[in-house]
């Protein structure tokens, strides 16, 4: 049961958290959105900063999870790499998208908080290094597989902003564009 109270509570904290920004939502709106009482909040997250550290390691897990499966459904190879943009396309499009909750939440509280700041570290070493390995399969060696796993995630990072700020999706497309040509270059190598 502990854990279902933690599964609410963290469901509650990630709407508002990502939706109104995390230094605007009190442990009080937490709780009222969860539906639990102030002693199971605290009982389950001793403090905010352990909430939001709670917060962004599922986000963590759930973001890169959901991105891996569906680059996972294309064969290996430029065509996998490319899917990544298509997923950050659709993702662009879900209601509510607020561009990246790590720069979002380093954004607020990065200089203050060494526990978010490490955790949005984590989570951009995390995706570069896995587009390093996409960038392997793909037939990129060493070095090279490493630079052009950077690159991607440089274009995709950028494109989350955009998208983010522009309020479209064309960044994914555009980035998704700027990514072929990388790969075209970076493999004819």
């Amino acid at each position: 049961m502990t854990e279902e109270w933690a599964e609410r509570v963290l469901d509650a904290a990630e709407e508002l958290f990502y939706g109104q920004g995390i230094q605007a939502v009190g442990m009080d709106a937490v709780r009222t959105a969860a539906g639990v009482s102030l002693k199971r909040l605290y009982g389950l997250y001793p403090s905010k900063d352990a909430l939001v550290e709670a917060y962004l390691t599922r986000r963590d897990a759930r973001w890169r999870g959901d991105l891996e499966r569906h680059a996972a459904a294309v064969p290996a190879g430029r065509e996998r790499i490319l899917a990544v943009y298509d997923w950050l396309e659709r993702w662009f499009a879900e209601p509510g998208f607020r561009g990246c909750a790590f720069v979002n939440s380093f954004g607020e509280l990065g200089a203050g908080s060494p526990a978010v700041a490490a955790a949005a570290r984590a989570h951009k070493e995390a995706f570069c290094l896995w587009l390093t390995g996409l960038a392997a399969e793909a037939g990129a060696e060493g070095a090279a597989a490493d630079r052009l796993g950077r690159q991607l995630a440089l274009l995709a990072e950028g494109a989350i902003a955009l998208a983010a700020l522009s309020g479209t999706v064309a960044p994914a497309r555009q980035a998704q564009e700027a990514a072929g040509t990388l790969l075209e270059r970076a493999l004819a190598e």
